[in-house]
């Protein structure tokens, strides 16, 4: 057992405490992976030897140095690959690790009964396409003929598929890598008609991301609009930034935009995301110069209140539109 899977029990938008909580991890391992908004892979075949535990018993420990120093409860799943451990998280909950076997015929009969949507990766089409031919849970996906599994969902995915339905989990750590994209839903109760609260819901989608964006110290390059009707259909438009950025204003106007264009007085919106894609540290970020004042005293007022969310939580400071 090697591999763990964290989550942290993290308010929504509370991504400014989790370098912090990385730092825990990186106390027993320099091998660990970010999975924001709220969690982490860490490899513990060093720490193991090191310490003289093994990684379900550090991860107790884990757990106890998250709750007393950030009074934050995590739950942990670890398993022999990053795989595995992402698999077991599914079944953790704060208190428990729940552990994958090491042994073959233990993952075997650990991931047996298990839907095919349990593996990480594996969409609802790729699912649905399976359970269509009774291939719906991982057991029957390992026992399937692999030319079966071919002719459904491609040569490559199959081959894939088959190896860690099996348990085989060729997967690794890898250290500070760079989430390729955040997003940010907002779903109506009822579908929604008032253009005004379409436009509010992208306020709020917004500055969700440039919080989550700044609270991982990051920059994006693309933002990306999906509307979803009461017809389950759905409209998708992207947009170039003109400069990668983190600043809620910014991708608030960009939002707008791509709204407008749209035109949609009279359409039945069930829900609006907003996708902030290709990454970059905020370290590589330019930014335009200007002399107007106003738009130097947005961006301070904007690191306040960052700093007030991040100690008293995410609605401490919020647009007054928001707020109303």
């Amino acid at each position: 057992m090697t591999i763990l899977c964290v989550r942290f029990q993290l308010p929504p938008m509370y991504e400014a405490a989790l370098p912090g909580l990385l730092g825990l991890l990186e106390d027993f391992t320099p091998v660990v992976e970010a999975l924001p908004p709220d969690g982490a892979l860490a490899d513990l075949r060093g720490a193991e030897r090191y310490f003289g535990r093994s990684a379900v018993e550090l991860a107790s420990v884990i757990r106890v140095r998250a709750l007393a120093r950030y009074g934050v409860d995590c739950a942990i799943g670890a398993g022999p690959g990053p795989t595995l451990a992402r698999v077991a998280l599914r079944d953790a909950r704060p208190g428990v690790t729940c552990a994958v076997p090491e042994d073959p015929e233990g993952i075997a009969a650990f991931l047996a009964g298990r839907p095919v949507s349990a593996l990480p990766g594996v969409g609802t089409a790729t699912a649905r396409t399976l359970g269509e031919y009774g291939l719906d849970t991982l057991g029957l996906v390992a026992a399937a003929p692999l030319s079966t599994l071919q002719r459904l969902i491609g040569a490559k995915a199959a081959r894939e598929l088959r190896e860690r339905a099996s348990g085989l989990d060729r997967g690794r750590v890898v250290p500070n890598a760079v989430s390729r994209s955040l997003t940010a839903e907002r779903a109506f109760g009822i579908d929604e008609l008032d253009p005004g609260r379409h436009r509010r819901a992208l306020l709020s989608a917004a500055e969700e991301l440039g919080g989550r964006l700044r609270a991982v110290e990051k920059i994006c390059r693309t933002l990306t609009l999906t509307v979803r009707y009461a017809d389950r259909s759905s409209t998708t438009r992207s947009r170039t930034l003109k400069e990668p950025t983190a600043h809620s204003p910014a991708l608030t106007e960009v939002a707008y935009g791509m709204y407008e264009v749209l035109g949609l007085q009279r359409a039945r919106v069930r829900a609006l995301a907003l996708r902030a894609e290709g990454l970059a540290p905020a370290g590589q970020a330019s930014h335009q110069l200007t002399f107007d004042p106003v738009d130097e005293k947005v961006r301070r007022i904007e690191e306040v209140a960052d700093r007030a969310r991040a100690k008293f939580g995410p609605r401490a400071v919020m647009p007054g539109t928001l707020a109303a």
